[in-house]
């Protein structure tokens, strides 16, 4: 009964974590096919 209740409030998500996340998997893939271009910039 103990771990029901533990498990059961673990579940419940924020909504704008996930957002973020995914936002900054974006951000990342976006910098990882950018990079070469960044770097010709700087260079």
């Amino acid at each position: 009964m103990e771990f029901k209740r533990k498990f059961g409030r673990k579940k419940k998500t924020k909504p704008t974590k996930g957002i973020f996340l995914i936002l900054l998997l974006a951000l990342a893939l976006f910098l990882w096919f950018k990079a070469e271009d960044i770097m010709n910039a700087l260079l």
